[in-house]
């Protein structure tokens, strides 16, 4: 009888683990914060920062930036140049430096990242300057 509650025990204690193995497996970076945020107004920017809610590999995590509109004129999406993508010391936040400030119109922010444990997002926004 000892020997079948302890095959039992050990069962049910690795069941358990792969559970939690299989949950923490499927975990992805996600987009924490943003400044500018979605859909917001911001004051001629010069930097994007995004904080993700876990660590970045640098060489493979980056941000692209594209005006889609500016008032007064008709044109098709403008790629920015000259935005340099870092990740900051605390790992978690890729930030996203400008020559220049952003003149008014509005703005897409597509960014991709991949964390540490191998997993790669990516996602968009857009926001407005004024």
């Amino acid at each position: 009888m000892e020997k079948s509650m302890f095959r039992k025990t050990a069962f049910a204690v690795a069941m358990a683990a792969s559970v939690f193995a299989a949950t923490a497996v499927q975990a992805h970076p996600k987009l924490t914060n943003a400044t500018p945020a979605a859909d917001t107004v911001a004051s001629a920017p010069t930097r994007i920062q995004l904080v993700f809610s876990e660590a970045l590999v640098a060489q493979f995590s980056g941000i692209d930036l594209t005006m889609t509109e500016m008032p007064g004129m008709k044109m098709g999406p403008m790629k920015m140049n000259g935005v340099k993508a870092t990740v900051a010391a605390d790992g978690k936040t890729l930030v996203a430096t400008l020559a220049k400030p952003l003149p008014v119109g509005t703005y897409k922010v597509d960014y991709h990242v991949v964390s540490t444990d191998t997993h790669r997002i990516q996602g968009s926004y857009t926001f407005k300057v004024q």
